[in-house]
């Protein structure tokens, strides 16, 4: 009984064993706890992918590091802010006629936009006319009245009294006079507020006041709100590193802003720089001033901007494809005698396809491209040829070949 109890014991380990060599993943030896679990390869260990056996070396692609012009840009993502936002509001309380333009259409500056009920106004104007022109009248008699008193005092008919209380009228009335036009001048001023022009040209936005509409001036919700369109500002925010090689430019002469792509690009400068850095983000906003005049800058919207700051005329640069990011940041692999070698390095600007290097390069290295994730530090490597552009991948409308047993 014991003898079959031993025999099915040691079968079950021979099974047990034949198991773990059957899941066994090649590459979990020499990794370190844990990392096999993760996928994640052991410092001098192949990035990723199958390990190379032996000597055998990983088939991968180049491209030389060159030196050549390129431009010192510093890209962003700008805010569209209308350089004048102005919400239009009623200057006194009345009733809105008519409404001379459309939501959302294009003005220019002193455009008629409303017009508001002014047949008060204009009366008030009438009667305050008419009042002024009987002020002129009595001036006229009392400066009359004033010299009788004045001839028949000097021959000392009347006495002096009287021609002082002459002399008083006259003034009284003057000061009338002087009173009324002020408030004709008032009523004038209060009749233009009744026709509501555009202060800006640009472009207006809905249109909350409706023809019979009531609006007054306590009213916290504008009539409309224009926004000037061209020109038009761009916010976006430069890095704490860039500020002073982007000042020193401004001190040099304008800088040029770029906003959009291709066709929809449009041209501007910068013109403000705020005063104080932002501490959470360490950056400064920034405002360039755009050409806008076919409106492609919409208020409120994002766009890629582009600060040009020059060009530097031997910069160290490689296909963007080499840059490799590791823990103790961006590297690339450099094949030096056959054999791959990480070379880190500091990385200045990407431009496009491209990678302007700061330090670690000089030019002349060729870099790896491709096949990256199966190179550690000095595993040798074979060169091979670049695949032209679309390579393995099926023509446009037909669907992949399926493959073949």
């Amino acid at each position: 009984m014991n003898r079959a109890v031993v025999v099915t014991l040691s079968a079950a380990a021979v099974i047990a064993a034949g198991t773990g060599v059957w899941f066994f993943k090649p590459g979990w030896i020499g990794m370190a706890p844990g990392q096999a679990a993760q996928g994640k390869a052991a410092p001098g260990k192949p990035t990723g992918g199958a390990q190379p056996r032996g000597g055998q070396a990983v088939a991968v692609e180049v491209a030389p590091v060159v030196r050549k012009a390129m431009p010192q840009l510093i890209d962003a993502v700008g805010t569209v802010q209308p350089i004048a936002s102005i919400a239009i509001k009623a200057r006194l309380d009345s009733q809105v006629v008519q409404v001379h333009v459309a939501e959302g259409s294009r003005v220019t500056e002193g455009d008629l936009l409303f017009t508001l009920d002014s047949r008060q106004l204009r009366a008030q104007r009438e009667q305050i006319t008419a009042q002024i022109a009987k002020d002129m009248a009595q001036i006229e008699q009392a400066r009359r009245d004033l010299a009788r008193a004045e001839d028949l005092s000097g021959k000392g008919v009347t006495s002096t009294v009287q021609r002082d209380t002459a002399a008083t009228a006259l003034k009284a009335l003057e000061a009338q006079l002087a009173f009324d036009r002020a408030a004709l001048s008032s009523v004038e001023a209060q009749l233009t507020y009744t026709e509501i022009r555009a202060p800006v040209s640009g472009r207006i936005g809905s249109i909350a006041a409706k023809p019979g509409a009531v609006v007054r001036m306590a009213d916290t919700q504008s009539l409309a709100v224009v926004n000037q369109m061209d020109p038009i500002y761009i916010a976006f925010s430069v890095p704490a590193p860039a500020l002073v090689e982007v000042r020193a430019v401004i001190e040099r002469g304008a800088v040029r802003v770029e906003a959009g792509t291709g066709p929809n690009m449009s041209v501007g400068e910068i013109a403000f720089i705020e005063n104080t850095m932002d501490l959470a983000t360490g950056t400064v906003t920034a405002k360039a001033r755009m050409t806008n005049a076919a409106e492609r800058l919409w208020p409120g919207a994002f766009v890629p901007a582009r600060i040009v700051l020059g060009v530097d005329a031997n910069a160290v640069t490689m296909p963007a494809s080499a840059l490799q990011i590791g823990q103790a940041g961006p590297f690339v692999f450099v094949v030096r005698e056959g054999r791959a070698v990480v070379v880190p390095i500091k990385v200045a600007r990407t431009i496009g396809e491209e990678v302007v290097v700061a330090s670690g390069l000089n030019g002349g290295e060729q870099v790896v491209t491709s096949g990256q994730l199966r190179l550690a530090d000095g595993v040798p490597v074979s060169i091979s040829a670049p695949r032209p552009p679309g390579a393995g991948k099926p023509a446009a409308g037909k669907p992949p070949a399926e493959a073949k047993n």
